[in-house]
């Protein structure tokens, strides 16, 4: 089977935490610390879901330190916290705890030219039999910084390339990417697959960042209300013989209002993938 092969399902909604040990998942998320209203109700939901969906591995994107301590009171129990930075905003990664968990190297590496503090959180772990590298980012903001942005992007993608062949690689976060600046650079390189394209791209699972369905942003710049796929996972296969990762299911999360202040956990919807784990050769 391959790590192209279709999805099984690619809804808005995915259920609960499979028990299935040959099943992987991955949850990314701008969890949105940078807006301070209702923001303890917005990170416990995030908290919530997490704990219910019990992804094996956390993106988080846009932590604060404010956020940083409801995520290690709530989840530290059960996830091990990498954290991009400590001050301002930042990345987290959340490596679940197991006995089938060795974590071998974290690190973070620096966009040295960008202007918003951006960095690459890399993790390696051995968990579930599977090698893999964990790269989460939050690439640079807003239009007039494409030049940057991409530059940051081709910088992860080389990370991505530059891995161990025996290793899966998982590379995403917010990307702040656009289409046609993906399109300018000529498409991604050979051998990573952009995991919302190899679950059929479906049109309801594209937007993460939609202004149309989702109101937490204030957004008064005319008429024209923008969505964009800012959030993107990318996976790098490891070499055929070794254990690997067939994605099975992209789904997004986040996208049902809060009972108490009947906003939305984030102005970003997150993202669920889950993997079929493929046997190596003995």
């Amino acid at each position: 089977m391959s790590s192209l092969g279709l999805c099984k399902m690619a809804s808005s909604q995915t259920g609960m935490a499979s028990e299935n040990l040959n099943i992987f998942r991955l949850m990314s998320w701008n969890i949105d610390g940078l807006d301070e209203r209702n923001i303890e109700e917005r990170t416990m939901a995030a908290c919530d879901t997490i704990m219910k969906l019990a992804p094996d591995v956390v993106f988080l994107q846009e932590v604060v330190p404010s956020t940083n301590i409801i995520l290690k009171a709530r989840l530290s129990s059960k996830y091990s916290i990498y954290e991009g930075n400590q001050v301002s905003y930042f990345t987290c990664t959340l490596v679940k705890k197991s006995t089938e968990c060795r974590i071998t190297k974290s690190l973070v590496q620096p966009f040295v030219n960008s202007q918003m503090g951006r960095n690459l959180l890399m993790v390696n772990a051995c968990y579930k039999n599977i090698y893999i590298s964990l790269l989460n980012t939050h690439l640079e903001s807003t239009a007039p910084a494409q030049a940057e942005r991409l530059a940051q992007f081709q910088q992860a993608l080389g990370e991505m390339q530059i891995k161990d062949p025996d290793r899966a690689v998982i590379f995403g976060g917010d990307t702040n990417l656009r289409d046609k600046e993906i399109a300018s650079m000529g498409g991604v390189p050979k051998g990573i697959i952009d995991l919302w394209e190899a679950c059929g791209a479906d049109p309801k699972t594209k937007f993460t960042w939609d202004t149309t369905t989702n109101d937490n942003l204030d957004w008064e710049s005319g008429r024209y209300k923008p969505k964009i796929r800012f959030d993107r996972l990318y996976l790098r296969p490891a070499a055929g013989h070794c254990t690997n990762l067939s994605i099975s299911s992209f789904t997004l999360i986040g996208n049902d209002r809060l009972p108490g202040c009947r906003r939305f956990p984030s102005d970003h919807y997150g993202i669920v993938c889950d993997f079929d784990i493929l046997p190596g050769e003995m």
